[in-house]
């Protein structure tokens, strides 16, 4: 890969920093949709009339739909101009939220939910292509690491402001907010960037193809290893804080927005990183997130020692997304938009297991169990990625592709 199929395509005689923005802003405007039920389950379950866990559906579609569509975007959208499949994938996003907003019952619910899902997974499939055509080749780290501060900036701005301004305007008027980020978007989509026509194959027999690729599987495993852990302590975070720690709800918002925060400075720190050591930069954060866990696991500690940890954890996390797309640039070049449909497919599946697999431990064993089984398991995949890791290239600029 280098440079110049990218000013190629895009007419551009340098770094296109606007349209990288745009595509933080589109992450950003995601996310934040993806996360908003979560701190405004109770008020949307009690205006709509329906049960709290008929309401976490909304939550559980959009996952399925975006594992959906990160696989069939690209074979679906495989004729089209790269910067109208995006432009349309925030107008789902526009679509999506005044659906929500504007919900007389479940199904209209429901259906709002299932759109964010179809642009969430087809928007996140094909970021990190999108990402190597705007940039050269030595910038793409920085590149990745901008469009992946959405991520962090969206966990700042979901859980502990939504979840104010619900109080405060209501949670339909939350929605509406979030369709107004959703404009824009695409506002700055349009006027930033340039005409990107299809490239790679974008078929499903590609996919497998690429599936098959030796480094690809494992990686996948890796990815499943490392999201699953990370989200069975992330998903029962508050149930810990309230009940071993035994901090009040206010305190756990602000250890909450901590986490953001820090999360939100680990994102540029991992696209720094990426340029020196992409080994340590994959390995080190989930053996460090891995053993938050198992030490918050193994004790109730003070108030002040768990909002340290939960900082280091967030800071940690933050490296995590930008490491893994700039592992698909790096690894699967010629079909980055297939690499990037099965990262954000073996995501998905990892948001389910780490989930479902933390609540059956949850009602055995406790919220310390837990976070002793999800450190363990960050602490497995940071062992295998080192091994892995051991037999290729110490640096981006060394990766062979």
């Amino acid at each position: 890969m280098s440079a110049s199929p990218i000013h190629a395509d895009t007419g551009l005689g340098a770094p296109a920093w606007g349209a990288v923005i745009a595509m933080m802003l589109g992450v950003f405007g995601l996310v934040t949709a993806e996360f908003l039920p979560i701190s405004l389950l109770t008020p949307m379950a009690a205006d709509l009339h329906i049960s709290e866990s008929l309401a976490g559906q909304a939550i559980s579609t959009t996952a399925v739909l975006a594992f959906i569509a990160s696989l069939l975007v690209s074979s679906v959208t495989r004729a089209l101009d790269r910067r109208h499949v995006l432009m349309g994938l925030s107008g789902l996003l526009i679509v999506s939220n005044l659906l929500v907003a504007y919900a007389p019952g479940f199904l209209a619910l429901l259906l709002g939910r299932m759109l964010l899902g179809a642009a969430l997974g087809g928007f996140w499939a094909m970021s990190t292509a999108i990402v190597m055509r705007l940039m050269p080749e030595p910038l793409i780290p920085r590149g990745l690491s901008i469009m992946v501060s959405g991520v962090a900036a969206a966990t700042i701005f979901a859980a502990p402001v939504g979840s104010y301004l619900g109080s405060v305007i209501g949670w339909r008027q939350v929605f509406l907010l979030a369709a107004g980020l959703g404009v824009l978007a695409l506002a700055v989509q349009f006027y930033t960037l340039p005409s990107l026509p299809p490239r790679g194959h974008g078929s499903l027999s590609t996919l497998l193809r690429v599936m098959r690729r030796p480094r690809v599987a494992v990686g996948m495993l890796a990815v499943l290893l490392v999201f699953s852990g990370h989200f069975a302590l992330f998903t029962y975070v508050r149930p810990y804080l309230e009940n071993v720690t035994g901090v009040a709800i206010t305190t756990v918002s602000a250890m909450l927005l901590g986490f953001g925060v820090a999360n939100y400075a680990g994102t540029y720190f991992g696209g720094f990183m990426l340029e020196r050591n992409v080994r340590l930069t994959m390995a080190l954060p989930p053996l460090a997130i891995g053993a938050v866990g198992i030490v918050l696991g193994g004790t109730a500690g003070a108030p002040w020692l768990v909002s340290a940890l939960i900082a280091v954890w967030g800071f940690a996390f933050g490296t995590v997304p930008v490491a893994w797309s700039n592992w698909v640039a790096q690894t699967v070049p010629d079909e980055a938009e297939s690499g990037g449909g099965l990262l954000v497919a073996a995501i998905q599946v990892a948001i389910a297991l780490g989930a479902g697999g933390g609540g059956l431990v949850l009602s055995q064993g406790g919220v310390t169990g837990v976070f002793g089984l999800g450190g363990m398991t960050l602490v497995a995949a940071a062992l295998l990625i080192a091994l892995w890791m051991g037999r290729q290239p110490r640096t981006a600029a060394d990766c062979p592709v």
